[in-house]
């Protein structure tokens, strides 16, 4: 019997702090070359969204993550991704696991998001704010409510902005408080750039975590061209990160971007200096939600009503 973790039981398994930890952890094992990460596939659905395929390897188990994003489902009531995980034994292959790829996906964007920020944010950061409260905007906030700073959140929408906010025990701010703050994370559609070229002001970071595609972006190309950039995965990131467009434009190259899991991992340097303002391009990896997975997995023995399956 496979045990099926559903968005429920994926929560009551990882806390935000565990899955800090653990996606910590999966950083640094993909920069020493321990857990490895096959190249993204993207399955264009255009107009209305689309699919990823995404594998990795690690700690004796192999995953395929199977999701979509549809930014119009909501006005349907559909939820703007849904997938499912599947972890196998890499030492028979057998099925060890599903998991619903949504509830790993919020807490791996979440963990990311808040460990970029507060390894290359200033040490005497005061402020930080959620631009976006959707599922994993509220993932960001409540990592940063679990590493005991208040945060600020921002949206469209003030009612889903200020439900969040009270789950996790933040305020609701102004959009112009919210860009403001010592960190910030931006977790939105990526249709519309948030940060203008000169928006950011010296000792800020920005996790951009909304801009996952060819075609999206929450940052000026301009705006990355002036500051010290970071992201997950350079090869990810230069084709479908909010790097990319600075990239094609010769604004920003490969010597100008460092990977997270680097600094993690001591290899290279982080923030320069208290006025460096510091930007971290998410796509998100497989590694990533490898690794809250096998969190999940670590608890299955006491999560007594977990369903199963039998295939």
């Amino acid at each position: 019997m496979i045990p099926l973790f559903t968005p429920r039981h994926v929560y009551d398994a990882v806390s935000p702090s565990r899955a800090l930890e653990a996606v910590r952890d999966a950083f640094v094992a993909y920069a020493r070359g321990e857990w490895t990460m096959p190249p993204k596939v993207y399955v264009p659905a255009y107009p209305a969204g689309d699919f990823r395929a995404m594998p990795a390897l690690g700690g004796g188990y192999a995953l395929l993550k199977w999701i979509n994003s549809f930014p119009g489902n909501p006005a349907k009531g559909l939820p703007t991704v849904s997938g499912v995980v599947l972890i196998s034994s890499a030492e028979d292959g057998h099925l060890v696991a599903a998991l619903d790829a949504g509830a790993v996906t919020a807490l791996r964007t979440g963990a990311a998001a808040v460990l970029a920020a507060e390894t290359l944010g200033r040490a005497d950061a005061d402020t930080a704010a959620v631009v976006g409260a959707g599922v994993n905007g509220e993932a960001a906030a409540s990592s940063f409510a679990a590493r005991d700073r208040q945060v600020l959140v921002w949206d469209l929408d003030e009612r889903r902005a200020r439900a969040v906010a009270e789950r996790v025990g933040g305020r609701v701010a102004s959009r112009e408080e919210a860009l403001a703050a010592d960190l910030l994370v931006t977790v939105t559609p990526g249709r519309e750039v948030l940060l203008a070229e000169g928006a950011l002001r010296p000792g800020q970071h920005v996790s951009l975590m909304g801009a996952d595609g060819p075609g999206k972006a929450e940052i000026a190309a301009a705006e990355l061209a002036r500051v010290h950039v970071f992201c997950d995965d350079w090869g990810q990131a230069s084709h479908g990160g909010e790097i990319a467009a600075a990239v094609s434009a010769g604004l920003v190259t490969q010597a100008d971007v460092t990977e997270l899991g680097q600094v993690l991992a001591g290899d290279a340097k982080g923030r320069r200096s208290p006025d460096d303002i510091t930007a971290f391009d998410s796509t998100g990896l497989a590694i990533q939600d490898l690794a809250v997975s096998l969190a999940a997995l670590e608890r299955a023995g006491e999560l007594e009503d977990l369903p199963t399956i039998d295939l």
